[in-house]
């Protein structure tokens, strides 16, 4: 197959309305696709020898059902390098982590997001085992949508974040820009939660892998006849999100007539839909994300300047996760929290080398690429923490630079976890927090047992306790 060929997708299904949407989906992508109905036939295909071979697989839980797991290893042994998508109409990762442990590269949850399958195959390509670790997973742990979830210290994220918080309580639209897996809509969820209109309607529009026809449809709604195979009556995002928000993703993706239309529907507060003859008022407050800043939307020439202008009044930019290498520790250890509270999982702690190393990478796919890779790793740790051998590929990548990572970020080689994955003993603990301090202030003892805050006596009691020589 050439590189201009399209890709084949074969899918172990049996819902034939499924099957329609899922090749509908990847059609959009180039991908064609393959069916079969269980099994045994997917095995079979990818045996023989005159088959052409899939670049990837996806596999409906409901075909397999309870040997779901199963399935999967025979496929794996079948095709080591071949990714294979899980479909699951199961509100629970249980059996995404179950199948992922059995070989799975990633999961889809039921119905199919159009956006995230998309996400998911173009991640798919070109993937093998030594990939997967930094793969970002399609579908994301849900957790409580308010401005306490936001976590960094970096000043220009805490910067975005003050702006936010002001313009939540505003009624003007909001562009909110950044890389993709920065927490756009994370952000745009919890502005609306803080908002007046929190508890008004809240309509979210995925533009990514939508024709223009079907994006205009989709905001403004449609009469029955408006265009050849509008056989019914549609309502649009903009009608059903009347009186509260419209979060519309990847605003940059709209064509240029659209965007100009829909900056007059910001600035006149009126719409019509497709065919119809008539308009209608509606209070909506839009909130939209694009992938570059704001200026540069418009000196790139893929944002109208009139809807540029129309989206203007609050303007707010995500920093990459690169440019914010501090928030990585803490944001590691909120993931895993969140991560442990899934069925099937437990909270495990991670090794301040393990952070290091974590944090000497670049991180491309930004927030959603480290959950990823927290999840992954969670999924196949048999300790009680994380270190760096559960990062094979992130070690491969970063390791040469884990020690001046670990002695610039981590206080001179304070570690809070042992070799083992266990927590070092407080004892422990304290003497290297003195020894520190000790080097820190030169041995000036007043200034040591001040910052540490304590009396010089129990200072010099503790060096005594811990046998510290006070001239370390």
């Amino acid at each position: 197959m050439g590189e201009d060929d399209p890709r084949l997708l074969l899918l172990v299904d049996r819902d034939s309305a499924q099957i329609r949407v899922t090749a509908s989906i990847a059609a959009r992508a180039g991908w064609r696709t393959h069916t079969v109905s269980d099994g045994i036939a997917a095995l079979a295909y990818l045996h023989a020898r005159d088959s052409e071979k899939p670049q990837a697989l996806l596999l409906d839980s409901l075909v397999a059902r309870e040997d779901s797991c199963q399935l999967i290893g025979d496929i794996r042994a079948q095709a080591p390098g071949l990714p294979i998508l899980f479909l699951t109409h199961s509100a629970s990762p249980l059996l995404a982590v179950e199948a992922m442990r059995a070989g799975a590269t990633d999961y889809l949850m039921k119905p199919i997001a159009a956006e995230r399958m998309l996400y998911a195959l173009e991640s798919s390509v070109g993937a093998d085992g030594n990939h997967d670790e930094l793969a970002p997973l399609t579908e994301k742990i849900e957790a409580p949508l308010d401005f306490d979830m936001m976590i960094g210290s970096a000043p220009n994220f805490r910067d975005a974040m003050a702006r936010a918080a002001k313009g939540a309580r505003g009624h003007a639209p909001v562009l909110i820009t950044g890389e993709p897996g920065t927490g756009k809509e994370l952000l745009a969820r919890a502005m609306r939660s803080a908002s007046p209109r929190s508890k008004a309607p809240f309509v979210v529009l995925h533009t990514a892998g939508m024709s223009a026809g079907n994006l205009e449809s989709a905001i403004y709604g449609h009469e029955k006849g408006a265009f050849p195979g509008a056989f019914d009556r549609r309502v649009g995002c903009l009608q059903d999100a009347d009186g509260g928000t419209l979060l519309i993703d990847d605003i940059e993706r709209l064509p240029p007539a659209l965007q100009n239309r829909l900056a007059r529907t910001i600035e006149t507060g009126e719409a019509r839909p497709m065919g119809a003859t008539h308009s209608f008022r509606l209070d909506v407050r839009i909130i939209a994300t694009a992938g570059e800043e704001h200026g540069l939307l418009v000196e790139h020439g893929v944002l109208d300047p009139a809807l540029a202008q129309a989206m203007s009044g609050c303007t707010l930019h995500l920093p990459p996760l690169r440019a914010r290498h501090g928030d990585i520790a803490p944001l590691a250890r909120h993931f895993l929290a969140l991560i442990g509270e899934q069925p099937g999982l437990r909270r495990l702690g991670v090794t301040d080398d393990a952070l290091a190393l974590l944090e000497g990478y670049e991180w491309p796919g930004n927030l959603r690429q480290l959950q990823a890779v927290l999840f992954r790793a969670v999924v196949f740790c048999d300790r009680d923490a994380l270190t760096v051998q559960d990062f094979p590929q992130l070690f491969d990548l970063v390791g040469d630079s884990i020690p001046s990572v670990a002695q610039a970020v981590h206080g001179g080689g304070i570690t809070l976890f042992g070799a083992d994955g266990h927590l070092r003993t407080l004892e422990e603990i304290e003497a290297d927090v003195i020894r520190l301090a000790i080097g820190h202030y030169r041995g000036r003892m007043s200034e040591v047992a001040r910052r540490l805050g304590i009396g010089r006596s129990t200072l010099y009691r503790k060096l005594g306790d811990l046998g510290i020589d006070n001239a370390a």
